[in-house]
């Protein structure tokens, strides 16, 4: 059998299985003349390129919707679904 190649693309994406080296990821992460998504340095797929400010604001919106969901039932307003409710009869009450 031959040899495998070690990066390229399938499908349409790229892949890499070369020994990561720390100057391949830090240079892979900062690249000034490139987009906001760029190869990845080792795996499958894209990465944030931390050149790019658009990358900035996106890891801000992700980090402020994961710091939401985590300080969920502070202000009251959010619904929570409880796993142990009991199936018992409500009982409502409605004036006229």
């Amino acid at each position: 059998m031959g040899d495998k190649p070690e990066s390229g693309q399938i499908f349409g994406i790229p892949y890499n299985f070369e020994r990561p080296s720390i100057g391949r990821l830090l240079s892979s992460h900062w690249q000034p003349e490139e987009g906001m998504i760029v190869e990845k340095p080792f795996g499958i797929g894209y990465t944030l390129n931390l050149a790019s400010w658009r990358s900035w604001v996106a890891l801000l919106v992700a980090g402020g919707l994961f710091y939401q969901e985590r300080s969920g039932d502070d202000d009251g307003t959010s619904v929570s679904v409880d796993d142990d409710a009991s199936d018992d009869p409500v009982e409502v009450v409605v004036e006229e």
